[in-house]
């Protein structure tokens, strides 16, 4: 047997590998950054605290009129998920004055933690977010399961929190 068949042979079983470790991990690729955020009421949210639960997490502004129309969607899956472990965060960019963040949060009646990336740490942990909406699923094992810019496939996420969450009782 030449090297050079044994080089391939060696390859095509890593390759194999690699794709079924990727199949066989519906939980997502990447480990989510352990961040943490100024909520809006003062706190520190540890993302890294929430190890064990399902996470929503968007980046929004209060002049992105998408991510305005997302809210009832959001406030929506806390309604149904939160009492079964989905935690939902909302992050001001940090060009957003948390005064007119706390107004939109209170005229559209937020049920979700929002936070300010008021330093401008928590976007570009994430892949330099600056677009928004920018929305990441993460998984109860701190994985990005599904990441999306723009308009969320609200169905999918659906999907994963059926399969990560308890049914209701």
């Amino acid at each position: 047997m030449k090297k050079r068949d044994v080089f391939i042979g060696i390859f095509v079983l890593a390759l194999t590998g690699a794709l079924l470790a990727l199949w066989l991990a519906p939980e997502g690729g990447r480990t989510a950054p352990q961040v943490e955020m100024e909520t809006l009421d003062g706190s520190t949210l540890h993302l890294a605290d929430l190890q064990g639960q399902p996470v929503l997490l968007t980046f929004w502004a209060t002049t992105c009129p998408s991510c305005v129309e997302e809210i009832p969607h959001f406030n929506q899956l806390k309604a149904e998920y939160g009492e079964r472990g989905l935690q939902v965060i909302g992050v001001a960019m940090h060009y957003d004055p948390p005064a007119q963040v706390a107004e939109m949060v209170r005229r559209r009646n937020v049920n979700y933690t929002v936070a300010l990336d008021r330093d401008d740490q928590v976007a570009p942990a994430f892949g330099n977010v600056q677009l928004t909406p920018t929305t990441f699923l993460i998984s109860p094992r701190g994985r990005i399961a599904y990441q999306k810019m723009g308009d969320l496939d609200w169905e999918r996420v659906e999907k994963h929190l059926d399969r990560w969450l308890p049914a209701r009782s």
